[in-house]
């Protein structure tokens, strides 16, 4: 670190987190939707790569796949369905019903 700088991925890392912690209970979002709210509109796969690594201590049930799909498998993708239920989420089939869960986030 320079000059006392911040690692720019480090402060990306930070902001996706913020986003995530900041989806309310029975709300959801896209990768894509919290890569943008954090202010790095390119960076889904990083939202992805945070959730793994820190998934414990967010609330990453809220955080779907594109269309309000849940991208996980097998018993994760039961998990974060049953989180999603247990917060008032409900399914159309296999899917989210996005317009009525979907978190808008401010700009």
């Amino acid at each position: 670190v320079l000059l006392g700088l911040r690692d720019p991925s480090e402060e990306r890392d930070r902001a996706i987190r913020k986003t995530i912690r900041s989806i309310p209970k029975g709300r959801v979002a896209t990768y894509s939707q919290v890569a943008a709210a954090a202010g790095y509109p390119l960076y889904h796969r990083q939202v992805v790569r945070i959730l793994r690594l820190d998934g414990d201590r967010l609330p990453w049930q809220r955080v779907v796949g594109a269309g309000g799909l849940i991208k996980l498998r097998g018993g994760s993708a039961l998990e974060q369905k049953m989180r999603l239920e247990l917060e008032g989420v409900r399914f159309r089939g296999k899917r989210i019903d996005m317009e009525a869960y979907q978190h808008a986030f401010r700009s």
